[in-house]
């Protein structure tokens, strides 16, 4: 089994260290595990243009930036964490820009995925955040993983992280209940269990 863990931060720094302490949790049970950093590089932001359903299937028609190669990865990974700084109060524009394509692209290879999302902010803004993350997996059907407090922790550069010991062990526990349901799942798969199609209307307000 693998976990797919994304940061959401142009720099390896908090949140690089919290997800590196999901990691750790979930090596400890045998859970393989990789970090994709976003990095720096330009990202685009999605255009609607529906080319992903209509013509490339499971690909954004953008194939100049991380977003189908992250698509590529979860295809073979059996649960996913995303990490983002606060930034004014909410998510990375990044790993939201990122998220808004790999899940119109790609939401058939995230859905039933469980997944969980990692925030970490110097003082605030680190719920409102965490909200808008788990939005994602609310609308593509993956079970939400939780912790023993808001998957968040606090400081302003990785050592203050590393003090920050309530956060550090929510990112532990996080990985602990993260191997808990993957394992619960492929128990399920091995019995037979499996989930079922549901179907989907789009009703629109406006008459």
């Amino acid at each position: 089994m693998k976990v797919l863990l994304i940061n959401g931060s142009s720099r390896e720094s908090c949140t690089y260290t919290a997800l590196c302490k999901v990691a750790e949790s979930l090596n400890e049970e045998n859970i393989e595990t990789e970090i994709i950093s976003l990095g720096g590089e330009p990202v685009r932001d999605c255009i609607g243009c529906k080319a992903c359903v209509k013509e490339n299937k499971n690909r954004c028609v953008f194939d100049d930036d991380i977003v189908n190669k992250i698509i590529e990865k979860a295809e073979n990974s059996d649960g996913f964490i995303f990490g983002t700084p606060v930034y004014y109060a909410h998510p990375s524009g990044r790993i939201l820009s990122v998220l808004d394509r790999v899940f119109y692209a790609g939401s058939n290879v995230f859905k039933f995925k469980p997944g969980a999302s990692v925030v970490s902010g110097r003082r605030a803004g680190t719920t409102a955040s965490f909200d808008v993350l788990n939005k994602y997996f609310t609308i593509n059907q993956m079970p939400i993983i939780s912790s023993t407090y808001w998957n968040n922790v606090h400081g302003n550069s990785k050592e203050e992280v590393i003090k920050d010991e309530e956060g550090m062990q929510t990112m532990y526990n996080l990985g602990k209940n993260m191997s808990w349901i993957l394992k619960c799942i492929e128990l399920g798969k091995n019995n037979n269990i499996v989930h079922t199609e549901n179907k989907k209307i789009a009703t629109n307000f406006i008459r």
